[in-house]
């Protein structure tokens, strides 16, 4: 039995690294495409696939696939979804993609705090010191100073926030909606959202930006497919740790491609939020 759940084991946790690997590449690809496209048509063509994905689904189960108790909290998801992937790609333009990756995994530690507002579940004592120690390495890789916080720090920051909020929304629908039913209404409520962004930035697509839409789009939805097939061997206790993983692949691509290794404090930075991050998710 005990070999049985470490096979299992193992093939969770090796399904959730390779959704973080093929993840901190979409990253990547969006911050290639930073100085062609406008964020709004990275994002667009993003959920535009995804929707296209899905629709397979919404074919084979009809108008009662899509009965749906819960639909503010589909609203929410999706809209907090969306944001969380703008702010993303629109912090990337701007600052290293290892840095943009660990601000938007600051997502486990900014849970608990949307768990309070949203579900006033109170926050024990011993969620503090993880927090704590996890919102110093923040501090750390914003490194304020006389001149003030980089903008686009926080920009990177607020993807964590929307993550955060788009997790919270997961658990409260994944008690009672199928899993095909919340991602169908994610991608497409994350889509209406971003269109009013593409219309108003609206740029005709250079041919050369096309092949890197398709395989973000691509591999947005194969890292959902890839994640959610990772929980059928492990709980979320012990997969959501691997999301820590995008910051070791974000900073080795960050060195092939850019050149840009992080200093010092930055590392430092990393060490705690990861650690706090850790502690939060092994603890609830």
């Amino acid at each position: 039995m005990a070999d049985n759940d470490d096979g299992q084991l193992a093939r969770g946790v090796a399904l959730g690294i390779l959704t973080v690997l093929l993840g901190s590449t979409v990253a990547a690809a969006g911050k290639h495409l930073s100085d062609q496209v406008p964020v709004a048509t990275i994002v667009i063509a993003q959920y535009g696939i995804c929707f296209v994905l899905t629709l397979p689904w919404l074919l084979r189960n009809g108008s009662k696939g899509l009965a749906t108790k819960h639909p503010w909290a589909h609203l929410l998801r999706g809209v907090s979804g969306c944001a969380c992937f703008y702010t993303y790609y629109l912090a990337l333009q701007h600052i290293p993609l290892v840095d943009a990756t660990l601000l938007r995994n600051t997502a486990p530690l900014m849970v608990p705090l949307v768990v309070l507002l949203w579900q006033r579940e109170g926050l024990g004592r011993g969620h503090w010191p993880p927090l704590l120690l996890g919102f110093a390495g923040i501090a750390l890789v914003l490194r304020p100073s006389l001149d003030g916080i980089s903008v686009w720090h926080l920009v990177g920051l607020s993807s964590g926030l929307g993550l955060a909020i788009s997790m919270v929304g997961t658990r409260v629908l994944a008690g009672t909606e199928p899993e095909s039913r919340i991602l169908f209404y994610y991608f497409s409520i994350s889509l209406l959202a971003a269109l009013p962004f593409y219309a108003a930035d609206y740029q005709p697509i250079p041919a050369t930006a096309l092949p890197w839409l398709l395989y973000i789009g691509a591999a947005m939805y194969f890292t959902f497919v890839l994640y959610t097939r990772a929980y059928r061997y492990v709980s979320a206790s012990r997969l959501a740790p691997t999301s820590y993983f995008g910051v070791v692949f974000a900073g080795a691509l960050d060195w092939l491609i850019w050149a840009h290794v992080p200093d010092a404090i930055t590392l430092a930075g990393i060490a705690c939020v990861v650690a706090g991050g850790v502690m939060v998710l092994r603890g609830r």
